[in-house]
């Protein structure tokens, strides 16, 4: 989901000023806007205490720990049905299957569907209860999981979500009759994290049947769902409809060996702030039945062209191998189509949906489409579908953009996009971001509930490697500035390390998603592990690290890995686990920090000493007088038989004595030390003392001294206190003096004009 942009707009406003100057939940009633628990056979909604493990009485298969995440142990090798060779009849081994019709009502923003879904239960154990997702619930009223964790991050920094609900504006899913086999079955609210109990994100359907080991169930239900004003993710602006996380979803049934887990557990966590999904593989079969002026895409292929039904028409969706379902639709959105083709993929239908308004993104965002496929598919793995739709939200629906599902994301909207500007950049990136989703979170299906990381922020790591492919960056500027002329450009990287908040991380990388300081700090997800990744290339290499990468996806795609999967696989493949282990430990287990520094650099000459010193046998004694005769002698011989000497250059050699200091977490360092001769030094810092201390005697003065003087390591908390001059260099001072007055001498102008 995008968050970066937010941020890119936060920074870019604040460089511009910085430039031009220097317990147990009680049980409350749903306000009367919230709409009322809906279930004909629905038992009432009880809270579990934060302690409980199991949803039910002992011995039935319990729920996934709220602290289930930072899994250090890697899966088995056969988890999930074992690596996909893609020999198999089936791209990924299908759990689940949805046949769901629908039929949205335009006027008051509300979804009917009808579904029939099929769960196969993987364990060795009959099952008697299932758990589904009611998503939208999130939205019904404060009391839910997702409003009471809104309170209390967001205001702690800045985070999309966080618009206000007017009334009428609220959403929710209304469960209706579920049956098995024709039996009614009761269902009633849970609460795996020991959330309020007025969130209803979660419900447990008893089963009339158990399920066998091995065996599968069909459940037919009909569901409401009244869709919000979009607060996040989903919901509607006038007549745009970005409808996600609508329908009932079955939870994910985890085995011994899968993630962490030791026994069988359901991992169904209620809908939190911060968090998104996880679902099992499965087989979509959708039709969605809106007004004749209505344009739907969808996850998946269209079947044909849409049915009429008097004043409407249904369109029917069909995917496999995807693990989610979402659509748009609106009236007046135009398309533009394009194409890719590559090695072991289908050939793809690339088309990108768009308001008038905002045409001008439209083309970009087919490119960006398009160029995104083919670097994904040859760094990862081959894009396996046949389809991929963008759509570009309309104006006032900045919160339905950035976005992802599989084969379908919503990307930004721009009235201008102009080359090399921040425009381009945003509506390029948040484009490579949703669409890379589709390996990181749609491929690869990790727990975007407890592992965030390797999705958010491996994602973005690709991203980054994706735009310092296209030599592609962010121009710091606004009209006000190129006016001037002040356009510096910002590498995705640098960028990253600017807003990843490494002074003082408050999380480790691998933390749930909404176990976090603040919203501000979640959103480090993104930018530290981009961070972190980036460093760890350097260290093994670029080749290196795609090659791990590309172990890992085939390894886990159409899977479910943790982050000790992830670990795993970059430590086998790189053939370095101890140097994969240590960023590891210290970055997505710990918060450790860096901040290395240069303290101190001394360059003075090695003079004749005074004192008694043993010659020919005999001890003779040089004064400090006459020591300091002699010297201004041989100084002064030695200027006139070198009148054009370089300065730094004398009769006696020089010791260069340069002092570093590690604040955080040790980390190999280069130190590199320059003379007045132009010649250079180097030397590796690789210990864990906390200062170092390295002397060098040349026959000229040193110069400057250096840590990371090829800027390989960006999580580097502060990068300007790595080097000092032994001399006092006013020249940055100098320059911002002269951009300063220039900028002065340009307003000057412009007002003698008024």
């Amino acid at each position: 989901m995008r968050r970066k942009a937010a941020r890119i707009v936060r920074f870019v406003a604040a460089s511009t000023l910085l430039f031009a100057y220097g317990s147990s939940a009680q049980v409350a009633s749903p306000p009367p806007s919230a709409p009322p628990a809906a279930s004909s056979t629905a038992a009432p909604s009880t809270a579990v205490p934060p302690a409980a493990a199991s949803p039910a009485a002992a011995g039935e298969t319990p729920f996934a720990s709220p602290r289930a995440g930072f899994v250090r142990t890697p899966s088995a090798p056969t988890a999930w049905g074992g690596p996909r060779s893609g020999s198999e009849a089936t791209l990924s081994d299908r759990v689940v299957s949805y046949r769901i019709q629908a039929r949205l009502d335009p006027a008051k923003h509300t979804v009917d569907g009808q579904q029939q879904l099929t769960w196969r239960n993987r364990s060795d154990r009959p099952v008697s209860a299932v758990f589904l997702h009611l998503y939208l619930n999130a939205f019904e009223s404060e009391g839910s999981t997702f409003f009471s964790e809104r309170r209390v991050l967001a205001s702690q920094g800045g985070s999309r979500g966080i618009a206000e609900v007017k009334k009428g504006e609220w959403g929710y899913i209304d469960l209706g009759n579920v049956e098995q086999d024709g039996a009614a079955l009761k269902w009633h609210y849970v609460h795996p994290d020991g959330g309020p109990a007025t969130d209803h994100t979660v419900v447990r359907v008893d089963l009339a049947q158990p399920v066998p080991a091995g065996g599968s169930v069909t459940l037919d239900m009909n569901f409401h769902s009244q869709l919000p004003r979009v607060i996040e993710r989903t919901g509607y602006v006038g007549s745009f409809h970005l409808v996600g996380q609508w329908f009932p979803k079955i939870g994910v049934l985890e085995l011994p060996g899968e993630r962490g887990a030791t026994e069988p557990r359901w991992n169904v966590h209620e809908f939190h702030f911060n968090s998104e999904f996880y679902a099992d593989f499965g087989e979509f079969d959708v039709r969605i039945t809106a007004p004749r002026d209505y344009v739907i895409g969808a996850v998946g292929e269209q079947q044909g062209e849409p049915a009429p039904e008097g004043s409407e028409l249904t369109w029917h969706f069909v995917q496999a191998d995807v693990h989610d379902f979402a659509w748009m639709a609106a009236p007046g959105y135009q398309s533009i189509d394009g194409e890719y083709t590559g090695p072991g993929s289908p050939r793809v239908k690339v088309r990108v949906l768009y308001p008038a308004e905002y045409a001008a993104s439209a083309k970009p965002v087919l490119k960006a489409s398009i160029d995104s496929l083919a670097y994904f598919s040859s760094t990862l793995g081959p894009y396996p579908y046949k389809t991929l739709t963008a759509v570009v939200p309309p104006f006032n629906a900045a919160e339905a953009g950035g976005m992802e599902y599989p084969t379908f994301f919503t990307a930004d909207s721009y009235r201008e996009v102009e080359p090399k500007t921040t425009n381009e950049y945003l509506l390029d990136f948040v484009t490579i971001h949703e669409f890379g989703h589709g390996y990181f979170y749609g491929l690869l299906a990790s727990n975007e509930f407890e592992e965030p990381m390797l999705d958010e922020g491996l994602n973005e790591y690709w991203d980054d490697r994706m735009l310092r492919e296209r030599k592609q960056v962010l121009y710091m500027t606004t009209p006000f500035w190129k006016f001037f002329g002040v356009e510096p450009p910002m590498p995705s990287f640098m960028l990253e390390r600017m807003t990843a908040r490494l002074r003082k991380p408050s999380d480790p990388l691998g933390e749930n998603s909404w176990d976090r300081l603040s919203s501000a700090d979640y959103a480090t997800v993104y930018s530290r592990t981009a961070t972190a990744m980036h460093d760890l290339e350097e260290r093994l290499g670029k080749e290196v690290m795609e090659k791990a990468f590309r172990h890992y996806y085939d390894l886990w795609h159409f899977r479910h890995p943790s982050i000790a999967d992830l670990q795993a696989a970059v430590a086998e493949s790189s053939g370095k686990p101890e140097i994969v282990a240590q960023v590891f430990d210290q970055y997505v287990y710990g918060t450790a920090r860096i901040d290395d520094s240069v303290t101190d650099i001394v360059s003075e000459e090695v003079l004749p000493l005074a004192g008694v010193s043993m010659k020919d046998g005999r001890r003779t004694e040089v004064s400090s007088d006459d020591n300091d005769k002699a010297v201004e002698k041989q100084r002064e011989a030695w200027k006139k038989a070198h009148p054009d000497a370089a300065p730094g250059t004398g009769p006696f050699p020089w010791k260069t004595t340069v002092t570093v200091w590690r604040d955080g977490a040790s980390v190999p360092q280069t130190l590199k030390v320059s003379f007045m001769d132009g010649s250079v030094e180097t030397v590796r810092w690789n210990d864990d003392r906390r200062w170092a201390r390295f002397a060098f005697t040349k026959p000229v003065k040193g110069a400057s001294a250096e840590l990371d003087p090829d800027r390989k390591i960006y999580l580097d908390a502060n990068k300007l206190d790595d080097s000092r001059t032994v001399e006092a260099n006013h020249a940055a001072s100098k320059r911002w003096t002269a951009d300063l007055a220039a900028v002065l001498q340009g307003l000057f102008s412009v007002l003698g004009t008024l």
